[in-house]
């Protein structure tokens, strides 16, 4: 039953990283029971238990080496440090939120196992079934086969598509719509962080909203954006084993060039091209944000004050 829970955590990783831009200094990820806060040099994770007690873990983040902080390394980067902080986050809410409930918890060995699967299952969906069915369509349609444009529209179309269906489909677990809600936590807690209001729970949970324009969900959509550009350069001869593999060889560049996206984004906010292009993303966090109650932001509130307390500002310092 644990196992179930944590793969329907993991499962949630890919739309919802721990990112942050020079706009801020902090990015947030909802857990099991929880929230995980990460700035520029430590990351928390705050989790409330099944008595009630708050649980808080405070680790230091080590410096990227230079090179990896140049534009697109910088990207993938920045998703390998949020998918690797997610399965210790999550490692951790996992044995909190389940220990005090009867349930023996996982061990770090179990955590990434099914986070092996969570990976396997996410190339599954949105690499090898679009590819797959694209052909397929190409098959009745002879110009999709025939185009490369066509081809990489259409295989596009279907991957935002699985994902859609993807993100709507996990939502109907009961564990996940509880996740949902920490997620609006987390980013009702960040509005107030960035826009310097009063941290206080009736405030926050009066004043802001639960979506944001850099959540991770905004962040996978673009991703589904891009890699129809990157992915064109693909030989469109090659055959549906050489198309997939090279697929997941251009992950990386594709998750680079998003990210540097979702910077321009956040540092061009109310321009109104860019907000036409980030429509999409906070119109989508409908499907993965829900309204949290006071407790769930106080849990997101105690994640962010360990982050702010790590800066060299103090508790109350708001720049970078």
């Amino acid at each position: 039953m644990v196992v179930l829970k944590v793969i329907r955590s993991v499962l949630s990783i890919p739309f919802r990283p721990a990112f942050h831009s020079p706009e801020s200094n902090v990015g947030g990820q909802a857990v099991i029971e929880g929230v995980m806060m990460k700035g520029p040099s430590a990351w928390s994770v705050a989790v409330r238990g099944v008595d009630g007690r708050m649980h808080v873990k405070r680790e230091s983040l080590k410096r990227l080496p230079s090179m990896m902080r140049w534009p697109v390394l910088r990207g993938v980067a920045a998703l390998y440090q949020a998918l690797t902080l997610g399965i210790k986050a999550i490692d951790f809410s996992a044995s909190k939120a389940y220990e005090e409930n009867g349930e023996a918890p996982l061990g770090a060995a179990a955590v990434l196992s099914t986070f092996a699967v969570a990976m396997v299952l996410g190339i599954a969906l949105f690499v090898f079934i679009p590819l797959y069915l694209t052909r397929l369509v190409g098959g009745v349609v002879p110009v999709v086969n025939e185009s490369p444009v066509a081809f990489n529209v259409v295989d596009g179309l279907i991957r935002v598509g699985v994902f859609l269906l993807y993100v709507s489909g996990v939502g109907l677990w009961s564990e996940m719509r509880r996740i949902y809600e920490y997620h609006g936590a987390e980013h009702k807690v960040i509005h107030a962080y960035e826009r310097g209001g009063d941290l206080a729970v009736e405030d926050i949970s009066r004043k802001y909203s639960t979506r944001h324009p850099r959540c991770g969900t905004s962040f996978l959509l673009i991703v589904m954006m891009v890699s129809i550009m990157v992915f064109s350069v693909i030989p469109h001869e090659w055959n549906f084993a050489m198309k997939f593999l090279s697929r997941l060889v251009l992950v990386p560049l594709v998750a680079g060039l998003s990210y540097e996206v979702l910077r321009l984004s956040a540092r061009k906010r109310g321009n109104a091209f860019v907000d036409l292009l980030v429509r999409p993303g906070l119109l989508l966090q409908r499907l993965t944000t829900r309204e949290p109650d006071e407790m769930q932001i106080e849990v997101a509130l105690s994640a962010l004050r360990e982050v702010v307390r790590a800066e060299p500002e103090g508790p109350s310092g708001r720049a970078r």
